[in-house]
């Protein structure tokens, strides 16, 4: 266990280090786990069987959100949800955190800090608001990203992961995870919102923002996106019923949109797919590895144990502890394979806690990890325990509730 274990703590101190590295870090550390014999060859096989379809969804996505970034249709979405707010703080506050769920359902959570974030920073520095308000956004909107990431299976890598080891449908994974993601979006705009309240203006003038229609780069391009999206969205539930994995249409769907955005003359073919995600290829497959060799050496046995005499809030919170403190990736893969065999129901439990509970820290997951990079790169520096406060503060009331209405 203490070999297996000190392998794992040195590929998370990599990862967080250097984040930008993740991928070779995990690779890197995995080849160790093989070399010192922790993990078999046999266990990376498995392991590849595991996360492939995951992963290439996860990529998929993330393409094709870089995609309609390039052709302004987020950019459109701020503005225009800006300005139905008519100009009162309290409600461009609100819509805000609502585009926020919504990028973050339809096109990951990682999509939602990588774009939405830098997005809205421009458009609060456009309003004039101060640093209290701009940081209420700001915060609100990073927590948002985690906490909607629940109703489908390709909202966040979790979800992808977890549905994958445990063969659950699209169409079943939907049914079982819209209430608590309902209940988690209103729960964190409400929790938000009484936070931040006394930092939102009353009146913004919303006149400074360019006319949305100003932002989009080809007015032909952004109508067929919404036909295309629609027919992806209804691919995955026909791609459901024949078994079909989600990749298939995640990626090949990505990818056909970016060779008709291309012949467009939009976006730069070699742009995107250089800047696609592939760094979270070699992470899932490392990670795992590394995970495995705490499988082997006992750790998921023992959690296994611990969850059988268990209830729902507590696996909830249990999966929200370990994902703030582990990070939420290696804490899902843990709590998949301790939870084989077990209540199908603590399955979506693990989901809410790996998705919500992260939130506690910093480091619980990638995309706070790349908010603070985002908010780093434009001179707004949120230390550690400025963002511990808000999260500890926050993050137990979201779980909480979101956890009660799989009581339901």
């Amino acid at each position: 266990m203490l070999l297996s274990s000190s392998i794992f703590i040195i590929t998370l101190i990599l990862i967080l280090y250097k984040p930008k590295y993740m991928g070779y870090s995990a690779v890197f550390m995995a080849v160790v786990a093989v070399v010192l014999k922790t993990v078999s060859l046999k266990d990376v096989i498995e392991v590849i069987d595991i996360v492939w379809d995951a992963t290439f969804t996860f990529v998929g996505i993330i393409i094709l959100s870089l995609i309609l970034d390039e052709i302004g249709f987020f950019n459109w979405a701020a503005i225009k949800i800006a300005k139905l707010s008519h100009g009162r703080g309290y409600w461009m506050f609100i819509n805000s955190m609502l585009l926020g769920a919504f990028i973050s359902a339809f096109f990951a959570n990682d999509s939602a800090a990588l774009i939405l974030t830098p997005i809205l920073l421009s458009k609060m520095k456009l309003l004039k608001l101060n640093i209290k308000t701009l940081l209420a956004f700001m915060f609100a909107g990073g927590f948002i990203a985690d906490s909607a990431s629940l109703p489908f299976v390709f909202s966040n890598l979790t979800n992808i992961i977890t549905a994958d080891y445990f063969h659950i449908g699209f169409i079943e994974y939907v049914k079982n995870m819209l209430l608590p993601f309902v209940a988690s979006v209103v729960v964190s705009i409400a929790v938000l919102f009484l936070f931040f309240k006394k930092d939102i203006p009353k009146k913004i003038d919303i006149n400074l923002l360019p006319e949305a229609k100003s932002v989009i780069k080809n007015q032909k391009l952004f109508m067929f996106s919404w036909f295309f999206l629609t027919f992806l969205f209804i691919g995955y539930i026909i791609g459901d019923l024949y078994h079909i994995p989600v990749s298939f249409f995640a990626l090949g769907g990505a990818f056909v949109f970016l060779f008709i955005a291309y012949f467009s003359k939009v976006v730069s073919f070699s742009g995107i797919v250089k800047n696609a995600p592939w760094q979270v290829l070699w992470f899932s497959i490392g990670l795992y590895i590394v995970v495995f060799s705490l499988k082997n050496a006992g750790l998921t046995n023992y959690l296994h144990m611990l969850i059988k005499n268990s209830n729902l809030l507590q696996i909830g919170f249990l999966s929200g502890i370990l994902s703030a403190f582990l990070n939420n990736l290696p804490s899902v893969m843990l709590m998949d394979i301790a939870l084989k065999g077990q209540n199908h129901l603590f399955v979506y439990v693990n989901i809410i806690g790996t998705n919500i509970g992260p939130k506690l820290t910093p480091f619980g997951s990638l995309s706070t990890l790349l908010w603070l990079k985002i908010l780093e790169k434009n001179e707004i520096k949120i230390t550690f325990w400025q963002y511990t406060k808000f999260g500890v503060l926050i993050t137990p009331i979201v779980l909480f509730l979101t956890l009660l209405v799989l009581y339901l």
